[in-house]
């Protein structure tokens, strides 16, 4: 299927590795010219590499900490300097490594509120008027933590369920300016380097269980088939698609 998004600008957040390099893969595929970010230079630069190898100059890739506002404003410039405005925006923020339990300290609170939803707030904020004179969608990466009763921590799960809800109401006030807005809840996916790796290497019994247990499907999900739905949620295809959140989880969560 031709998702149109030949030519397309996409600014890729925490696209380095796993859910994210998916997903800029998956629009590079489609002809989308894409910048893809990492906080570290040595995994951002190796990305750049891999995909420059198959999609040549439609791939950029900017280094820095875009929890940080100033950092966020340099890179839109950049992009907005070297292809013009984005027209897609995927903020793939987030990390569920926290301390458990019900008393986390309000550091805690503040530092997991800080990366999995007020970072994500400051792109969608900062990127909203490029967008505004032609229109774009806005792909908020999210976890099926902020609609189902997990383990994961608590600051973790509070700050994803926020984003849920930031996503479905600011979908309605920029609809006008022909944004989309829409949310994208990924269940338990593996990839090298990524949070189920570290647990299946410490505890492979007990990640075992819990998967045969609470996935009907019995299995992880794969990058691959969350950029897929990623990059038919921001495409024109998915023209009525807005303020939605979309959960992919093999059928984990229980809710109607």
């Amino acid at each position: 299927m031709d998702l149109q998004l030949r030519d397309r600008v996409a600014f890729v957040a925490g696209s380095s590795r796993g859910i994210g390099k998916a997903i800029a893969s998956a629009l590079l595929r489609e002809g989308c010219r894409v910048c893809i970010t990492g906080r570290d230079r040595v995994s951002l630069d190796a990305a750049v590499e891999q995909l420059r190898a198959g999609f040549g100059g439609k791939v950029h890739g900017m280094q820095g900490d875009l929890t940080q506002a100033s950092v966020v404003d340099a890179a839109l410039s950049e992009v907005n300097q070297l292809w013009g405005a984005p027209d897609i925006l995927v903020a793939n923020f987030g990390s569920g490594s926290g301390e458990p339990g019900w008393e986390p300290d309000e550091d805690e609170w503040a530092r997991l509120f800080n990366l999995n939803f007020f970072a994500s707030v400051r792109l969608a904020q900062a990127v909203i008027p490029y967008m505004q004179p032609n229109g774009g969608s806005i792909l908020f990466v999210a976890s099926i933590v902020a609609v189902e009763a997990t383990q994961a921590p608590l600051p973790y799960s509070a700050a994803k369920a926020a984003l849920v809800n930031y996503s479905k109401n600011l979908s309605r006030l920029v609809a006008a300016d022909n944004i989309r807005v829409n949310c994208l809840a990924p269940g338990n996916i593996l990839f090298p380097g990524g949070t189920w790796e570290r647990h299946l290497e410490n505890r492979p019994d007990e990640v075992k269980r819990y998967i045969d247990t609470e996935t009907p499907q019995k299995r992880f999900g794969t990058p691959e088939e969350i950029a897929d739905f990623a990059a038919y949620l921001v495409s024109p295809i998915s023209g009525f698609a807005a303020g939605g959140c979309y959960i992919m989880d093999g059928g984990q969560t229980r809710r109607i």
